[in-house]
């Protein structure tokens, strides 16, 4: 895609869609749809150098951070830091395609023929570029002469307005920690899409978005087939289940192109795998399989972080709430696409297929002479990105 003439990077204020989703994660809203679209950047794999500053609008983005995908297929490499820098704006990705073979000639030689060392061979390098940002803040006033009335000493208002500092930091720590699920749910969002487009999740199973209710009816077909809320809870399908995650860990560690949506050759070390699981899934492996196994070494699911909702918990903290997403994100053409899946058990993803960069939180303030009060501006900017050139696999039961 390219920019125009006069783009800049984009910064979209989302104040309105976090006090929605807050809603969501303290149970006093169902779990509705979320337009992610313009959370998460997808990156463009041409950047225009006439992007211009929000401030004086004539001076020219600079790359801020340039990360280099090169890894060493028979050994460890460090891990890239999504850290902060202090000048420029612009993520940088560069990969290189591997080249393909060609004949050995050493073995076909000819009489009289030329083998001329002298062919340039270009190699095939490319750079997606993130320049998106999201922002928002959170203010509160805060006066003193006005309120000392209300207490006997120094120490008692302290702690009034230290309660009313903490209320914001949970506030910005409720925010935050929800931005980095969306991150997850728009990547979940657009596998789904990929490998499903309009059919519905019921009718098979994809190679990015895993239906395992699906392959398990297929693999042990019963009278009266499993459904998904029963899935969970049944100790052959969460053996089915853990088996299927394994077979996908050892898979995301051989180079292949079936494992991300823009069919790169890509490969994932374990250092650099992360899963997440639903809880109630883990949770029931536990209880219902785990439990009465002698050898559970051999069943259990893989080592992963765990979260109680990938959405929100809606108003009843019900496995359909909990193991919800409802999303508008991007495709790879960067084009809106609107998904809703219930039953997601399980994701599984590089380390640089998505991440918060340049993260910036800081805190503004202003005195009013005339009122005597504080105005403190709770600021957060940050560039949440989705790379769908990097492995991404998303587990679900429909």
């Amino acid at each position: 895609m390219k920019r125009g003439a006069t783009e800049k990077m984009q910064v979209s204020q989302i104040y309105a869609i976090m006090n929605s989703v807050t809603g969501e994660i303290l149970g006093d809203s169902a779990v509705l749809q979320e337009n992610l679209a313009n959370i998460v950047d997808i990156g463009r794999q041409l950047f225009d150098a006439s992007s211009i500053d929000h401030y004086v609008k004539s001076l020219v983005n600079h790359i801020g951070k340039v990360i280099f995908v090169n890894r060493p297929y028979s050994g460890n490499v460090p891990k890239v830091l999504m850290d902060a820098w202090e000048y420029g704006s612009v993520l940088q990705k560069i990969r290189a395609e591997m080249p393909t073979a060609t004949e050995n000639a050493s073995w076909e030689l000819t009489d009289g023929q030329d083998y001329s060392p002298n062919v340039f061979r270009k190699p095939s390098v490319s750079s997606k570029f993130f320049n998106d940002r999201v922002t928002f803040e959170v203010d509160i006033s805060i006066t003193e002469k006005q309120v000392r009335e209300s207490f006997s000493s120094a120490e008692q208002l302290n702690g009034f307005l230290s309660m009313i500092y903490n209320a914001v930091d949970k506030s910005m720590s409720v925010k935050i920690d929800s931005l980095i699920m969306r991150t997850i749910n728009a990547f979940s969002g657009a596998t789904i899409n990929a490998d499903y487009g309009d059919a519905a999740l019921s009718s098979k199973s994809g190679v990015k978005a895993v239906n395992l209710l699906y392959l398990f009816n297929q693999r042990f077909p019963r009278d009266t087939p499993l459904t998904a809320a029963a899935a969970i809870y049944d100790a052959d399908f969460i053996k089915f289940a853990s088996f299927t995650l394994m077979e996908y860990k050892a898979r995301f560690s051989k180079l292949s192109k079936l494992f991300n949506i823009g069919a790169t050759d890509k490969f994932t070390p374990s250092d650099y795998l992360h899963i997440v699981m639903l809880s109630t899934f883990v949770n029931a492996a536990d209880v219902y399989l785990q439990s009465s196994t002698f050898h559970d070494v051999y069943t259990a699911l893989p080592n992963a972080e765990t979260v109680p909702y990938w959405q929100g918990s809606g108003q009843d903290y019900a496995f359909e709430s909990a193991s919800k997403i409802d999303v508008i994100t991007r495709n790879n053409a960067g084009t809106n696409i609107s998904v809703s899946s219930t039953g997601i058990l399980a994701v599984m993803f590089d380390r640089d297929a998505l991440g918060v960069t340049n993260l910036d939180r800081r805190v503004t303030t202003a005195y009013n002479a005339k009122a005597e009060f504080t105005n403190n501006f709770y600021k957060f900017d940050a560039g949440y990105f989705n790379d769908y050139n990097e492995n991404f696999v998303v587990f679900f039961v429909a």
